[in-house]
């Protein structure tokens, strides 16, 4: 685990070097895409890399801006396209209540996870959480319900910004 993150090392501290994080996403990217004879075009590699610069979710025309800026003109459906490969394939997450994307922890594994929303500096982290993800089937099944994507989205404070001098001030 790095040292920059908190116990349980799902908070990144604001001196966490993300090079790490997105050449470990690359990696499993091409590990996925090699096992299911999918293509990883060097745009969809690009929209990947930007998405895990930061734990910060970003939307499509966040994405958009930073490919604009240095120097390519995407069309919105080019990055849109990426997207739904990057989902499809288990390496991003859509939040829905931000409309926007996250890499995924777990990469291969489409369609489930837990996410904790800092409103203060707007870091997300996954859970994974096995528990939860049986309850919720449970929960469905005990419905007559068959679910094939959920997404729990959690809004509150990370330990970096409760710990911070200001924290009252959020």
């Amino acid at each position: 685990m790095n040292s920059a993150h908190n116990e349980s090392g799902r908070f990144p501290s604001h001196e966490h070097d993300h090079r790490h994080c997105v050449a470990s996403a690359l990696d499993d990217a091409k590990a996925v895409c090699s096992e299911r004879g999918a293509r990883l075009t060097p745009v969809r590699r690009r929209v990947l890399e930007i998405i895990w610069q930061s734990h910060r979710p970003l939307g499509a025309y966040a994405i958009l801006d930073v490919l604009s800026g240095e120097g390519h003109s995407p069309a919105p459906p080019t990055v849109y396209r990426a997207l739904e490969f990057l989902l499809m394939h288990g390496l991003v997450h859509r939040l829905s209540s931000l409309n926007a994307f996250i890499g995924c922890a777990r990469p291969g594994h489409p369609g489930a996870g837990q996410f904790l929303l800092c409103i203060a500096c707007g870091t997300a982290a996954e859970l994974n959480d096995a528990a939860i993800e049986r309850a919720i089937e449970r929960s469905a099944a005990a419905e007559g319900f068959t679910s094939q994507v959920h997404t729990v989205e959690i809004s509150g404070i990370c330990p970096h910004c409760r710990e911070a001098p200001n924290a009252g001030a959020h």
